[in-house]
């Protein structure tokens, strides 16, 4: 069976640790726009949809999405599963894939091969991800869920974990929804590739400027050679600890 496949890149300016973080430049380039460059790679999206926050703050990001040529939704700020349900309401979301805006090396055969593996267990998985069991660098985190596993918890979640942080709430219900994950055939969950605090910057930007001007199509295995060639690259962002997200039903 065929479905609209629908990426929605969840995405604000006004962050905690790193403000503006999705449009700081490197090379003269915001980073989403290499996010999204990327994502538009992949062979199994059908759309991109950036959905951000009612805030003035996010009015630059609206503008990047208009030079894009990227469609976008604004909703709330605070509650961002019923901001991510209404986006994939508005355009009429079939299947969706999740990625997050602090991402810029995500790599699009990874997304796909997410997005593959849901697609071929399919009725058995009612969510997918990557990061489940974490295994893959941080940074190319993939979620694949349907709308109406989307519109079930938007209703029914109510903590307020459950409504800061989209797919929380299926993981908290096992019992409820079957969930799949993709790992990598090597841990490389030390990696740190995402982008939330001025260490991750540094280490991202240090990536890009070796390379995005002669190898603009890099993957995962291309980051790795790099880190190989530069070990002390690896420790600029070592310290930096991972929002913690509960993962347990309280």
């Amino acid at each position: 069976m065929n479905y609209a496949r629908s990426l929605i890149l969840q995405a604000r300016m006004g962050s905690t640790r790193l403000p503006g973080k999705i449009l700081k430049p490197v090379l003269g380039k915001p980073l989403l726009s290499y996010q999204i460059e990327r994502l538009r790679r992949a062979q199994l999206v059908d759309e991109i949809i950036v959905a951000t926050t009612t805030s003035p703050l996010d009015d630059p990001l609206i503008e990047l999405c208009k030079k894009e040529g990227i469609k976008f939704y604004r909703g709330s700020e605070e509650d961002v599963l019923d901001r991510y349900y209404q986006a994939a309401k508005a355009f009429h979301a079939d299947v969706i894939i999740r990625v997050t805006g602090d991402c810029p090396l995500i790599d699009p055969q990874i997304l796909d091969r997410v997005i593959q593996f849901y697609t071929d267990t399919t009725p058995s998985y009612d969510y997918v991800s990557n990061s489940l069991k974490l295994t893959f660098p941080r940074g190319l985190d993939v979620e694949v869920f349907s709308f109406k596993n989307l519109e079930r918890a938007s209703i029914e979640a109510k903590w307020s974990q459950e409504r800061e942080h989209v797919s929380v709430y299926f993981y908290h219900h096992p019992e409820l929804f079957s969930l799949g994950n993709v790992e990598c055939e090597t841990d490389l969950s030390r990696h740190r590739w995402t982008v939330d605090e001025e260490a991750d910057l540094k280490l991202i930007t240090l990536l890009l400027e070796e390379l995005y001007p002669h190898h603009p199509t890099f993957g995962m295995s291309d980051v790795l050679k790099v880190l190989r060639q530069h070990p002390d690259w690896e420790l600029i962002n070592a310290h930096v600890k991972q929002k913690h997200v509960i993962r347990d039903n309280p």
